[in-house]
């Protein structure tokens, strides 16, 4: 069921979700890393996986409930999709960094 905090949560996903593939392509393109932290990248990928492992939490904190009623996994699949591109994000910086000592 859905209930206004998940809805909520999964719109700000889904917000920072539209983000991401703007930032893959401008860094394939661009085949550089100026202007590009990879500690920025790990962070935001550390949050994600932070969220994953909060939400996965509530199946142990409702142990009594079925377990496919204690998470929202609508809101999960938005957690995971933007991992998912950030970490593509983390391989082209490597990518573009490779290229960088190449052509130097």
């Amino acid at each position: 069921m859905l209930n206004l905090a998940s809805f909520l949560e999964m719109i700000m996903l889904i917000c920072f979700g539209f983000s991401w593939p703007i930032n893959i392509a401008k860094a394939w393109k661009a085949r550089s890393t100026k202007g590009i932290s990879v500690l920025f990248y790990c962070l935001i990928l550390l949050g994600y996986l932070v969220g994953i492992a909060a939400k996965l939490t509530l199946i142990r904190y409702y142990a009594p409930a079925p377990w496919y009623e204690t998470v929202h996994w609508y809101v999960m699949f938005f957690y995971v999709l933007n991992a998912l591109m950030v970490a593509a994000g983390v391989v082209i910086f490597f990518r573009n960094r490779a290229l960088e000592k190449r052509a130097a």
